[in-house]
């Protein structure tokens, strides 16, 4: 009787010690493509550059892209997938305001591996976002840091996929924890992916009703700053083309650096979700650290995203790499 408990004890741990030895077989590694495709990390890098010398909005767009790809299903790179009737992801309202120039890098990359006969059809859309990613960090004077690689590309996509899974612009603190807990982030994660803001742009009526209507007692919400909020009103008029975006950092837009964390103190955070982080007093004390040290920002942000990089992710059999980014094999 003894040893068929035993037996049976066995057979349950047998299904849950194979499946850590395959969890632990398929982590992500950042020579993953060292005898199949060595040089891709520099071969992304170049169409990055070129791509980026053509217009800045490949930074901020590229690096928005990846953060929207993760936190929807994991990091597949099913964002970039076009299904033809309107139901992708991409369709979705939170992810219309994407710039095309995000998508447009991924697909130059992929095609400047892929005219590489070694490395045809041997890399995922998925890591050549995640490489593209960090690449347009460091061009904007970002930190270089390793890509862990070995990431597969979904073949699902929808719009319904989407709802409730992005930060949105009015979020608070508590809200925005339990969204990036959900995905094993931390709020010091949190605090320093939202830095990310450095470098990006924001559509008007994503904060309109903080310079114009906040409330029947302030029509300008008291945690923004008065005459920066002037400003907004002059950029983003009633009524203004939706269309119109403008710089969610209004010191160096085009550096990514610890200015948004500065701007937090000054009450010049355009979001909401931006200024809770200075306004809430259990977030305050790391934004003063990052706005104090420019490293201790970038050290953050590169353990955060290195995190957010294997969120969700296929590997091994899983999903597949993709001859074309935009639709599955």
């Amino acid at each position: 009787m003894e040893n068929r408990s035993k037996i049976v004890v066995s057979l349950v741990l047998l299904p849950l010690l194979l499946t850590t030895i395959s969890a632990q077989s398929t982590k992500l590694t950042p020579n993953f493509y060292k005898t199949t495709c060595p040089n891709v990390e520099s071969i992304v890098r170049s169409a990055v550059q070129k791509k980026f010398q053509q217009t800045f909005v490949t930074a901020p767009a590229t690096l928005r892209l990846f953060f929207h790809d993760c936190f929807v299903r994991g990091c597949d790179a099913s964002i970039l997938l076009a299904t033809g009737n309107g139901n992708a992801e991409k369709d979705h309202p939170d992810d219309i305001s994407l710039a095309g120039d995000g998508f447009d890098t991924v697909i130059k990359a992929k095609a400047a591996v892929d005219s590489n006969p070694q490395c045809r059809n041997k890399v995922s859309c998925a890591d050549i976002l995640a490489l593209a990613t960090r690449d347009v960090v460091q061009l904007t004077g970002g930190p270089f840091y390793t890509v862990e690689l070995g990431r597969r590309d979904g073949r699902i996509s929808t719009k319904a996929s989407v709802q409730r899974q992005l930060p949105g612009p009015n979020f608070k603190l508590d809200q925005l924890n339990s969204m990036f807990a959900r995905h094993g982030l931390s709020q010091t994660d949190m605090i320093a992916l939202s830095g990310a803001h450095t470098i990006g742009f924001a559509h008007c009526g994503r904060f309109s009703k903080r310079i114009f209507n906040f409330s029947p007692r302030n029509t300008i919400d008291p945690t923004l700053n008065f005459r920066y909020a002037l400003q907004l009103r002059q950029m983003c008029p009633r009524n203004v083309d939706p269309r119109i975006a403008i710089n969610m950092d209004p010191t160096t837009p085009r550096t990514f650096d610890n200015a948004y964390y500065k701007n937090l103190q000054q009450g010049m955070g355009l979001f909401t979700s931006d200024q809770v982080l200075f306004s809430d007093p259990r977030s305050r004390g790391t934004v003063n650290l990052f706005a104090s040290s420019n490293a201790a920002f970038h050290n953050a942000f590169v353990a955060a995203i290195t995190k957010l990089g294997r969120v969700g992710i296929l590997t091994g059999k899983q999903g597949e790499i993709r001859r074309d980014c935009t639709r599955p094999n």
